[in-house]
């Protein structure tokens, strides 16, 4: 197995339909390069792909910065994506599973917060939401013994 090359933390303008794909690409490269499986990248990609959107479509647009983490020896990877739109004012009825604000499914923030390890949202009315989600890559040492 191949040892995860290093990753930069980046920040990802979120602007047009353009952005949304190159977000999407640019987070699976990462999940790759830090030894993310093929199933962890995909959970992580859909995550991105959904929470871009809505940073684009209910918040105007903004970005997204990708950070690489770790927690002992395991490496994993934060995503922060923030707008400076009208916010959620009901941050509860939001992540219920079935609402829309839009016309969708109504399975983004809360099936966004199912595909990753860790989910937290900030939002001021008004003000704008930073939504912030973190995979971590189980079985992934952030060095390899010995070395």
């Amino acid at each position: 197995m191949a040892v995860p090359g290093p990753v930069t933390a980046a920040r990802l303008p979120i602007r047009s339909d353009a952005d949304l794909a190159w977000v999407r690409q640019q987070v699976r490269q990462c999940a790759a390069d830090l030894g993310f499986g093929l199933v962890q990248q995909t959970k992580l990609v859909t995550a991105a792909s959904e929470l871009a959107r809505n940073t684009l479509v209910h918040g105007g647009g903004g970005h997204v910065d990708v950070t690489p983490v770790t927690r002992g020896v395991t490496r994993g990877l934060r995503l922060s994506f923030a707008d400076s739109g009208p916010g959620i004012r009901d941050v509860e009825l939001a992540m219920t599973d079935g609402y829309t604000s839009g016309g969708g499914l109504g399975l983004g923030l809360s099936g966004a917060r199912r595909l990753v390890d860790e989910f937290g949202i900030d939002t001021v009315p008004g003000r704008g939401t930073t939504v912030t989600v973190t995979a971590w890559a189980p079985g992934v040492p952030t060095a390899r013994p010995g070395l």
